[in-house]
């Protein structure tokens, strides 16, 4: 008898690794996209991989495009709680593909110098929501970094929630370099991620890579690995730790640091007080209290999707 309910308990948990991985693999048949590939390594976790290896994962028009549909599909999906993205191949990005985008910026179809502005200006606008749209992302975003991330690298990573890297990671504001100032985030949120302002403008005067210890002394990144295995076992690791705990609680606290951050003390506080007074009367925080009472870990809470 022991025997058999031993074999029948086995039988059982194989159906349910089975259908769980259906139901994963029909949750991810949504997110199909050319130069992003996006997988579900853990429960509610998202691995969303720059994958252009052969380009050294520049990004293209597509890829512009495609971080905005990726990210706010990640928004919508109440299976995901955490994303980790990395780029696919020996570099995470080389930047922007500048022989696929030069015909946005360099050969205008106005010959009026008004009109030319007017759309530049809209299609700047247009690559700036591609990175903004991660901080929009109530779901907390954590960034891999290997190896090389370069020009719009830098753009992308500062608009998400935490930065870990490999020890052969450096970091380079290139566009100096290509005779533009940086413009979908970089100079933006930079200073406020460093808090040296005289470090940022020497990053982004002579576009000079800074390597990953003083990436790590200068506060860019939380955390250095020894190699990219490592750092993505690591990213993994911390996002299903995040995805253990009350999306609720979660992703509350992210939306209200991204609002301290452009607001003042006592503006963010008010902003706070509102937002908790419906968010306080969440069965989460019962469920969450009575694990700490009995001891037990909230990877053993079951919480409500969001």
């Amino acid at each position: 008898m022991a025997l058999i309910r031993g074999l029948l308990r086995r039988d059982l948990h194989k159906v349910a690794l089975g259908l769980r991985n259906m139901s994963s693999e029909a949750g991810l048949s949504s997110y199909s996209y050319e130069t992003l590939k996006v997988t579900a390594p853990a429960d509610h976790v998202f691995h969303v991989e720059i994958n252009r290896p052969e380009k050294r994962n520049a990004m293209n028009k597509a890829f512009w495009r495609e971080m905005v549909l990726c990210f706010q599909a990640l928004g919508e999906d109440s299976n995901c709680r955490a994303v980790v993205i990395s780029g696919a191949g020996k570099m995470f990005t080389s930047g922007i593909d500048l022989m696929d985008m030069a015909s946005d910026f360099l050969q205008p179809q106005e010959d009026d110098v008004a009109r030319i502005a007017w759309n530049l200006r809209k299609k700047i606008s247009e690559y700036q929501k591609s990175f903004s749209v991660i901080e929009k992302c109530t779901k907390p975003v954590i960034a891999a970094i290997h190896n090389g991330c370069i020009g719009g690298g830098v753009d992308l990573i500062t608009a998400c929630d935490i930065r870990y890297c490999s020890q052969d990671a450096y970091f380079q504001v290139k566009e100096v370099d290509v005779g533009l100032a940086a413009d979908v985030g970089t100079l933006q949120r930079l200073p406020n991620i460093i808090g040296n302002r005289s470090l940022v403008n020497e990053l982004a005067f002579t576009a000079r890579k800074m390597m990953s210890d003083e990436a790590l002394s200068s506060g860019l990144v939380s955390r250095v690995f020894p190699d990219k295995s490592s750092l993505l076992n690591a990213a993994f690791g911390l996002a299903t730790e995040i995805a253990s705990k009350s999306p609720i609680a979660v992703q509350g606290t992210k939306v209200n640091l991204v609002y301290s951050r452009d607001h003042s003390v006592q503006e963010s506080l008010d902003y706070m007080a509102t937002w908790n007074m419906s968010m306080l009367q969440t069965q989460d925080i019962m469920k969450s209290a009575q694990a700490v009472l009995q001891k037990t870990s909230l990877k053993d809470i079951t919480f409500s999707k969001l």
